[in-house]
């Protein structure tokens, strides 16, 4: 099933051309979570800089919200450390902004939550996010069903919508899913909040499969996924493999007494990725042996 709105505008693409060259290498790609303005403004731009150049194929950038819902206690704690430290959807925007005066290549998602962006104005938010050169959003409360209020407006003024799907979604929810998903298909690897469970590889492989015979997007793994020998074998049956909270807990650990950024936080965050990054490009799309082989890579259990 294709989406019935197509993004047409060249900020889209950058997407679509990241995926395409993640097929061409024949490797799944990597896609990194952080909150923006995490723990301050100026530590956050630092470490949103270094992601790409560690190896990061494509950024999501959390929204920071006073409740959210859907992440375990390692991101809310990373929201309300942000917010503490002033950051708002304005500020996040200026961040993306800023990212793309030395990097116009990397495809940057922003997740979150609805009501900062009601808040805003969803006209304003849409025209400053396409302005600031957005990619994507990943709004985790909208459904289907309440497309009309950011969705379809999204989709029409040229910004991927990113929808998830979760081991619980039947094939009937599956349509209603992929109706109006562009950029790519965000598949919870598993049940609850982001950051506890561990995803099983064998099932995970068979939930890609499962949703790329109602859809040609590309597939992202996402939850649960915390270290390198984790990221190798979700990348054998998946189209990228998403890490968040094993980053956002490199944030935290890194950090003083007081909860501030210390001279490691960034460094810390930088080399996390470069080992995920190395675990990723490490593994060939679709090796189901190497996937169930015996581990070669490792790295902190988070």
């Amino acid at each position: 099933m294709k989406p019935s709105l197509t993004p047409g505008t060249p900020t889209t693409r950058r997407l679509e051309q990241r995926f395409a060259a993640l097929a061409a290498q024949g490797r799944a790609g990597l896609v990194t979570f952080v909150t923006a303005g995490d723990p301050d403004p100026q530590t956050s731009a630092a470490i949103l800089t270094a992601l790409a150049r560690a190896g990061a194929d494509i950024i999501e950038l959390g929204m920071p919200f006073s409740d959210p819902m859907a992440d375990g206690p390692v991101i809310q704690a990373s929201s309300q450390r942000a917010l503490k430290a002033g950051q708002t959807l304005a500020k996040t925007l200026e961040m993306v902004r800023a990212l793309r005066v030395e990097d116009d290549a990397t495809p940057i998602v922003l997740m979150g939550y609805f009501n900062p962006i009601y808040i805003y104005g969803v006209e304003r938010f849409i025209a400053d996010a396409l302005a600031a050169a957005v990619d994507g959003l990943i709004i985790v409360d909208l459904p289907p069903e309440e497309d009309d209020e950011l969705c379809l407006p999204a989709l029409r003024a040229g910004l991927n919508f990113i929808r998830l799907a979760t081991p619980t979604t039947d094939a009937k929810r599956l349509g209603a899913v992929l109706e109006h998903t562009s950029g790519f298909v965000y598949y919870v690897s598993i049940t609850g909040i982001t950051g506890m469970a561990t995803p099983d590889p064998d099932r995970v492989r068979e939930a890609v499969c499962r949703i790329k015979q109602h859809t040609p997007l590309p597939v992202a793994v996402g939850f649960g996924v915390k270290t390198a020998e984790d990221a190798r074998r979700i990348a054998a049956g998946a189209d990228a493999v998403v890490i968040g909270s094993a980053l956002v807990e490199t944030v935290r650990a890194h950090l003083d007494a007081n909860g501030r950024a210390t001279p490691q936080t960034v460094g810390a965050v930088r080399d996390k990725v470069a080992m995920f990054a190395a675990a990723v490009r490490g593994q060939t799309r679709g090796s189901t042996s190497a996937a169930r082989g015996p581990k070669t890579l490792t790295g902190d259990d988070l």
